[in-house]
């Protein structure tokens, strides 16, 4: 089990410079959790603070994470935690958040609490699809490149990427020759289905949601981007889902269109290959099943 210790001079002067929160003496508890950054809370001057430190070249994406944070604060649908700081040391990147005290979704009213929230910030919707900055997934840079077509953006910012890099790491014979096929053929997808260019969370698994203290729905850890908002909820049911009540509460104030099931491996497919370029072989099973699920649809 960790200790609580306290910052290095250097960690402890750079987070007072970028906050103007006296950090001297302040003390560090490592929190368990996350497997791309080191997790701390801490504490100072009666007050405790959330803090993820990487290494020094990680500090774009702790920029970017601020910055999805800060809109999916402006639109107002869940709690937020608020980004104080951030920056670099010599050798570390930092970002400073605000903590709250949160827990996992278990009941039928936090399920229903969290999908109307999810729901208004669905509803909120703009022209283009994409992002004005690339971002995250995980540690895996995201193209946002703004476009006029869904499927067009799909394809090209989401899933070339992430084949390309699966087959520079020796998956391409596994993926098969069916991967390039269905680029080809996936905006017939859409011929018939327009979606909005709704305001996405982006990573919304059950373990970047909770429920703050006073019941209100909170998100964090964000891939922000505007997209089809079928695309968070099928995330939503990838690595454990989220309360029945979740999914009756959205469908019943906004349905998705016929064809969820078919756009929902098209979506997940995206985090698996991420996954798979990630953490390695144990994914390649699976995404080598949904490509063959999407060819059996589409290359009829």
């Amino acid at each position: 089990m960790a200790h609580p210790h306290t910052p290095d001079d250097r960690l402890a002067r750079a987070l007072t410079a970028a906050s103007g929160i006296d950090f001297a003496g302040a003390r560090l508890n490592p929190v368990s959790g996350g497997c791309i950054n080191r997790a701390l809370e801490v504490a100072a001057g009666g007050r405790t603070w959330f803090l993820k430190l990487n290494d020094a070249a990680a500090l774009p994406m702790f920029e970017a994470e601020a910055d999805g944070l800060a809109a999916l604060a402006a639109c107002d649908a869940f709690r937020v935690p608020r980004p104080l700081a951030w920056g670099t040391t010599d050798d570390e990147a930092f970002l400073l958040l605000e903590h709250l005290q949160l827990r996992p979704l278990a009941s039928a009213e936090d399920g229903r609490r969290f999908a109307e929230a999810l729901v208004e910030l669905h509803r909120d919707t703009d022209e283009q699809f994409g992002w004005m900055r690339d971002n995250y997934i995980g540690a895996t840079p995201q193209h946002n490149t703004p476009h006029d077509a869904w499927a067009r953006f799909f394809v090209d910012c989401r899933l070339v990427p992430q084949l390309q890099m699966a087959r520079a790491k020796g998956y391409a014979g596994a993926l098969g020759r069916d991967a390039d096929k269905l680029l080809e053929r996936i905006p017939a997808l859409f011929l018939d289905y327009r979606p909005r260019a709704s305001l996405l969370h982006g990573d919304l698994w059950n373990g970047n949601a909770a429920i703050a203290a006073d019941g209100t729905p909170v998100i964090f850890d964000p891939a922000v981007y505007r997209g089809d908002r079928d695309a968070d909820l099928a995330m939503s049911e990838l690595f454990g889902g989220f309360p029945p009540s979740f999914y009756a509460t959205y469908r019943s104030a906004w349905p998705p269109a016929e064809g969820y099931e078919l756009r929902k491996t098209l979506y997940n497919l995206y985090h698996i290959l991420n996954h798979l370029n990630l953490f390695g072989r144990g994914y390649l099973g699976q995404a080598e099943r949904m490509i063959r699920t999407l060819a059996s649809e589409l290359l009829r």
